[in-house]
């Protein structure tokens, strides 16, 4: 796998990145899911740089990158962060990826500044009701310190692990079970390193994404525009409301991309709505 890992400073700390593709390729940043980091794109970074200059930074607080300075960050705050990393990097224009958290990140930007955003894909991005925000915004994101008995560790595995179990995965109820095998250990292994990375501050880029409205934000987007969700992914029952928010956009489901064989026939779908 020829993706490359670096560091760039930045006035309020350092973004931890990766990268591949050619130098003269097209630029795509993609943007990661909450909890995480780009260490969960790695596969999808892969297959794209064949066609791409690919860019996935860990997002503020999250993997190996700097913590946000806000107490409360919000998703703007994000956004801001990702456009000074794209300025950083000699960006002015690229087309923008964003999963989840990612998603709503990547909203935010294409409608602060279109002119840097071309084209955009938003995926598997969750829709949720005034009534479920309070309970989602006390519960989901728990804040986790460390301890000397270890217990955190614990915590934050179980986190990575039930999510794939029950949604939301406090929930542990029959009704609430993901219709889909749970990731094999390597796949929970590397997300619950990444979340430990980012133990102190990984809520609060939850919490921002809870509080942004894709059902207010979506409708209006300017961009040339892809809305898509995994069939395995957990918010998979929001797909058809999502992608009706934005009538001018396209929309499919993809296999995902947790193996090199799902990436490869994302990437490949994902590359014909880019260049398209």
């Amino acid at each position: 796998m020829n993706v490359k890992r670096r560091f760039i400073d930045m006035p309020f700390g350092q973004i931890h990145y990766r990268q591949s593709g050619a130098a003269d390729a097209p630029k795509l940043m993609l943007l990661h899911a909450s909890p995480g980091s780009s260490k969960q794109l790695e596969l999808l970074i892969e297959k794209m740089s064949q066609r791409f200059l690919v860019v996935a930074p860990d997002t503020l607080g999250n993997g190996d990158s700097t913590p946000p300075i806000q107490e409360q960050p919000e998703i703007a705050d994000y956004g801001a962060a990702m456009f000074a990393f794209a300025k950083a990097l000699g960006w002015s224009r690229m087309h923008l990826y964003g999963t989840h958290t990612g998603a709503r990140i990547a909203t935010w930007m294409a409608l602060s500044d279109a002119t840097q955003v071309d084209r955009l894909i938003l995926d598997g991005f969750g829709l949720y009701t005034p009534e479920s925000i309070d309970e989602i915004l006390k519960v989901y994101a728990p804040s986790i310190e460390p301890d000397q008995q270890g217990i955190y560790a614990l915590q934050a595995w179980q986190l990575c692990r039930d999510q794939y179990i029950w949604f939301p995965w406090f929930s542990r109820k029959a009704t609430d079970r993901v219709p889909h095998d749970l990731p094999d250990a390597e796949f929970l292994h590397s997300k619950f390193v990444e979340v430990l990375k980012g133990i102190k501050s990984y809520h609060k880029s939850y919490k921002a994404a809870f509080r942004y409205s894709m059902r207010e934000h979506v409708p209006n987007l300017k961009n040339q525009t892809l809305i898509t969700c995994a069939e395995n992914d957990l918010v998979r029952k929001d797909y058809d409301e999502g992608k009706s928010l934005l009538a001018s956009a396209e929309h499919f489901t993809t296999p995902g991309v947790r193996t090199p064989e799902t990436a490869s026939v994302t990437a490949e779908r994902f590359t014909q709505f880019l260049l398209s």
